[in-house]
């Protein structure tokens, strides 16, 4: 502090100024989402408008990595069959079965010996008697694959290496299925990401009218603040934390709307996975996803404010 004639000239340091900064965010804070309390029907309706735009890129992104779940554990990673030649010997075929199960790429092998195939054909064919009478086991030694990578193209090429071998008679793999299931997945990966981005767009075109509106509204308001000498950030302020809460709250909706739908889908599934004697339940985003979609709601709230403010405020000046 430093006196003069008739007059006191005092010097903010910079950790006042830091905690004067710090209080007016908070109180600027505080104050927004009291006035957004303060109004709850208009509140309730911007925030249900953001969640429903919000959730339902989030049901399908949901339905999705559960449906990939299922195809992954029901036939997602498929059973390649390697039938051997028939000279191959058992110790031969085994020995094979266990070189490829070495592979970094596979994850599972089974031999299967002409015995045990002609064994199990027997039980359940119905033909035991006539299967006996053969003068020599016509079924060759198998080997059962399955491999870590269900991608069609990585099994293809599999495929055209085993059936290359000399000890291998036939390779049999169905992946035309496989192909559409990966056809089908990848479609609809990018279907809810295109449906994600032009519902976050329209998540920010609600914020940025929402926000016009309070600025229009606060037109002679914001006038007297720049008249006696408020900075733009100082007006723009209220207008950011506004839309940071309601971008916030948009997202707890589509949160709150996102369980309410697992919970009504969740009972016929598992009845459904039940009848095919699978335990499988539907999963939701988890504690990960949950923190990004409050993030990220919180995000396209605020960014949907600085567009509208900087589109806006520049027109407000003092008469």
């Amino acid at each position: 502090m430093r006196s003069g004639a008739g007059a006191t000239v005092a010097k903010t340091g910079l950790r006042d100024r830091l905690v004067a900064w710090t209080s007016h965010h908070q109180r600027v804070c505080l104050s927004t989402l009291a006035e957004l309390l303060g109004k709850p029907f208009a509140s309730l309706m911007t925030w249900l408008a953001i969640g429903i735009a919000l959730s339902l890129p989030l049901i399908l992104y949901v339905v999705l990595q559960n449906v990939s779940s299922i195809s992954s554990d029901w036939g997602g990673k498929p059973r390649v069959t390697l039938y051997l030649a028939q000279e191959v010997t058992a110790e031969v075929g085994q020995a094979l079965a266990r070189e490829i199960q070495q592979r970094v790429d596979i994850d599972e092998t089974e031999f299967v010996s002409s015995t045990s195939a002609l064994q199990e054909f027997q039980r359940k064919s119905g033909f035991g008697d006539v299967l006996s009478s053969l003068d020599r086991n016509p079924l060759p030694h198998v080997i059962e694959v399955v491999p870590a990578n269900p991608d069609p193209m990585d099994l293809g090429k599999l495929v055209a290496a085993w059936e290359a071998n000399s000890l291998v008679e036939n390779v049999s793999v169905d992946l035309q299925w496989l192909e559409r299931l990966f056809a089908l997945l990848v479609f609809a990966e990018r279907l809810v990401t295109a449906l994600a981005i032009v519902l976050g767009l329209g998540v920010m075109l609600i914020m940025g009218n929402t926000i016009r509106l309070a600025i229009e509204n606060r037109r002679q308001e914001i006038e007297v603040i720049k008249l006696v000498g408020g900075t733009d950030a100082f007006v723009r302020r209220p207008f950011l934390y506004l839309g940071f809460w309601y971008g916030l709250g948009g997202a707890i909706t589509a949160f709150f709307l996102l369980q309410t739908s697992l919970y009504f889908l969740s009972t016929p599934v598992e009845m459904l996975a039940q009848s095919y004697r699978d335990d499988f339940a539907l999963q939701g985003l988890g504690f990960l996803g949950n923190l990004l979609l409050l993030f990220g709601g919180s995000i396209l709230g605020i960014i949907g404010s600085v567009l509208a403010v900087s589109r806006h405020l520049i027109d407000i000046e003092p008469g």
